[in-house]
């Protein structure tokens, strides 16, 4: 329990900036005592700072563990569109809790008035608070977010702010706050019995014995024998994850040579029951879940340092800052993002490395223009040896683009807060992102300052962008297709091309401009959606078809509406070459169909929420 220190908003410390009092020669002495009791009152107005924002985080954290605690229920009670209510709920909580704490310190403390001895002593003073709080991480990016709100994110010192965590977390301490461990001793059989006696539900299984017969045989088709006898634990973490109309118990089995992912995959029944839907042990089916492309799980956890740590150890491919954000965690994702972003820098910054016996000169890669064909809405760039793309929003549109920079910044909020459903990129915003000058290429740097002045600030050593985008770098569909000489792989990423459109429209979400070069390919072959300037809500748009006539100027006479949609026209200009527009046509010919998109327009309309399950259809236990 924190101990609330007493109120000091009346005190205004400033720092005197005045010569010692003199008269002729006689010099008059400063008190003594001046200095600490300025230190002291200084302190104290710190202190309160300090707990004020831990106020307010916790409050924060309150609520936000309140609505995914939430989850549990939606999902047996099967209200899934509540579910998705939760999900934009969630995200706003953030915001709101973050502005009422800086309208709090405003009315008490006069953060601009305050010098850096304050910013360093409130810093101090807010790292002791931290001692022993299990979400201490969290609370730092809440602070750090608190600075950046205040001065309009222009200062990342870490002197004022966590730009480095107060300290290296070391996992294992909370483990047994997070994780349940059931005995192997027994039968295969008496361990899944196991852990369905742990988790419990209010809502019965429609077949437990043939979920567990199941389970039984997806574990032994995956293992033999001396595996099986081989393993000494299966751990799972308490937490439950729900999402969509999903629920996945994850854990892992360890063996002496090896430790595999170990998650439940459940669902309801059409009969409102729970069942067991696949049993899963490949580590890149449990990456496929934890995708950028997903919503953010729903689970309730009061340690999430030390869950993040056991995901880690399961995906040691993912990047901290990723698990953070598949948990919900977004804000403190870019925080971490941010510091991986600052290490990877100074990795590549081309200083000597030694190896062994030899010396190597490591080369600092540049900042450049990202592969492919730039865009009409946004500037986007990369550096070859990081996973991201950064996205800038253009001065000036293409005449084509009937939009404002306000709609584009409000499209990306809309995507934020909807079920992606696997083929929506996840993107994060920031404000007076720094990159070193010495590393952006010079064309770069001009198109920048020829197409994104307004948002660009050069200093002697950094390039200061006032607002971007970051999203996982993908080879953008059309440069794919290029380079793809494997027929089989080309159809394989056409068909997706043709799912991810159907999934999104499922999704209640019209992708708009759906040209190929609008869509990424993940390492896994995975098609993912990720221009997002000219999307909308299905219910916003007219599908008509053209006129069936022979009259040649009928098309050119066709009065068209601003939200008018021909989907017949879509093959022309989705993907070029005619080879793969017949492939297309082949696999998804319903595309190109008004009624296709009347029908589906029809079923968002009805609140009908769909189910994409991110494993393989034949991994799903047959019922």
């Amino acid at each position: 329990m924190k101990k609330k220190p007493p109120s000091q908003s009346s005190i205004q410390p400033q720092r005197s900036n005045s010569s010692p009092n003199s008269v002729g020669s006689n010099h008059v002495p400063q008190d003594d005592n001046h200095d600490s009791e300025e230190q002291k009152a200084l302190d104290a107005i710190a202190r309160q700072f300090a707990y004020q924002i831990i106020s307010g985080f916790d409050k924060s954290y309150r609520w936000h563990s309140r609505i995914t605690a939430g989850a549990k229920e939606r999902f047996e009670n099967e209200r899934w569109a509540e579910s998705q209510l939760a999900i934009k709920e969630r995200i706003a909580i953030y915001e709101q809790s973050l502005m009422d704490i800086v309208i709090d310190l405003y009315q008490q403390v006069h953060p601009k008035q305050q010098d850096q001895h304050f910013w360093k002593a409130a810093k101090n003073q807010y790292t002791k608070l931290l001692n022993d709080h299990p979400q201490f991480e969290l609370a730092e990016t809440f602070y750090n977010s608190v600075i950046g709100r205040i001065f309009k994110h222009s200062k990342i010192d870490d002197n004022m702010m966590f730009v480095q965590p107060s300290r290296c977390y070391l996992p294992g301490p909370d483990r047994d706050k997070v994780i349940y461990s059931f005995d192997t001793s027994g039968t295969v059989r008496a361990m899944h019995e196991s852990i369905f006696n742990t988790y419990r539900f209010k809502t019965p299984f429609d077949n437990l014995s043939l979920d567990l017969e199941n389970m039984d045989k997806a574990l032994r088709a995956r293992l033999n024998r001396e595996q099986l006898a081989s393993v000494h634990a299966v751990e799972m973490l308490k937490p439950v994850f729900y999402r969509g109309k999903a629920a996945y118990l994850v854990g892992r089995i360890c063996m002496p040579s090896e430790t595999l992912p170990f998650v439940i995959a459940m669902q309801m029944t059409d009969d409102g029951k729970l069942m067991v839907d696949a049993l899963l042990t490949e580590q890149h089916h449990l990456s496929v879940i934890f995708s950028f492309a997903r919503s953010y799980f729903m689970a309730d956890t009061q340690n999430p340092a030390e869950v993040v740590a056991f995901l880690q150890e399961l995906l040691p491919h993912k990047k901290h800052f990723e698990l953070y954000m598949s948990l919900g965690f977004y804000k403190h994702g870019k925080t971490v993002f941010y510091r991986n972003y600052l290490q990877h820098l100074e990795n590549t910054s081309g200083t000597t490395v030694n190896k062994g016996e030899t010396v190597e000169l490591s080369c600092a890669d540049k900042f450049e223009l990202a592969p492919g064909i730039k865009g009409l809405v946004m500037t986007v760039f990369h550096l070859p040896s990081y996973g991201v793309v950064f996205k800038v929003i253009k001065d000036e549109f293409a005449e084509s683009k009937k939009i404002t920079r306000e709609y584009v910044k409000d499209r990306y909020r809309l995507v934020k807060s909807t079920d992606r459903v696997g083929r929506m990129a996840d993107t994060h915003e920031y404000m007076n992102f720094r990159f070193p000058r010495n590393r952006i290429d010079q064309e770069l740097l001009q198109y920048l300052l020829d197409t994104c002045a307004s948002s660009v600030t050069l200093t002697d050593s950094e390039l200061i962008i006032s607002h971007l985008y970051i999203e996982r770098k993908m080879t953008p569909l059309n440069l794919y297709l290029q380079q793809q000489t494997d027929p089989e792989k080309i159809r394989n990423v056409l068909n997706e091309l043709g799912l991810c459109i159907k999934q999104i429209a499922l999704a209640n979400v019209f992708p708009g401009d759906m040209l190929h070069k609008n869509f990424g390919v993940t390492k896994t072959g995975r098609v993912i959606f990720y221009d997002y300037d000219e999307i909308c809500y299905m219910s916003e748009r007219q599908f008509r078809s053209l006129p069936k006539n022979d009259d040649p100027y009928a098309i050119d006479t066709l009065s068209v509406g601003p939200t008018d949609v021909f989907p017949e026209q879509f093959e022309h200009f989705i993907v070029g070459k005619k080879v793969f527009k017949d492939i297309l046509k082949e696999l998804h010919g319903d595309l190109m169909t008004t009624e296709y998109w009347l029908e589906t327009q029809r079923i968002t309309a009805q609140g009908i929420i769909q189910n994409f399950t991110p494993y393989p259809e034949q991994y799903r236990f047959v019922r």
